[in-house]
């Protein structure tokens, strides 16, 4: 599940970035608003996701399917001009996106690390009320 958060999140990433574009220094309100919105969401998936997935892995999955993905939709509208050279570049991004989502990683020092037990709170005996 922290996977389909973290790539959705990169979706909302490319949103963002490209609202940011578009609202030509937050002076334009349908761009800013969808500005807005896709940085909650994307933030708040790939802090979701970190949960689960390490740091390192998590935020550079993050931002490399959202880098594809803002150049993509630039050169997909016109904005950009595609060519063969970036069109290469771009699937090497993703395949070492995919890459690193199959890179098996140890848990560092602080992931072993817990938190400092609680003393159990000792049970009260059982008090019988008198009859």
């Amino acid at each position: 599940m922290s996977w389909v958060v973290l790539l959705i999140s990169a979706v909302f990433e490319a949103v963002w970035a490209t609202a940011l574009g578009l609202s030509d220094g937050l002076s334009k309100t349908v761009p800013t608003v969808v500005f807005f919105v896709g940085l909650a969401l994307s933030m708040a998936g790939l802090g979701y996701a970190m949960i689960r997935i390490p740091i390192s892995v998590a935020y550079s999955v993050w931002i490399g399917v959202g880098a594809a993905l803002t150049v993509l939709y630039a050169m997909l509208t016109g904005e950009e001009p595609a060519s063969a050279l970036k069109i290469v570049f771009l699937g090497g991004i993703i395949l070492c996106v995919i890459g690193l989502k199959f890179v098996k990683t140890k848990p560092g020092p602080k992931a072993e690390q817990r938190l400092p037990e609680t003393p159990e709170t000792p049970e009260r005996p059982e008090t019988q009320s008198p009859q």
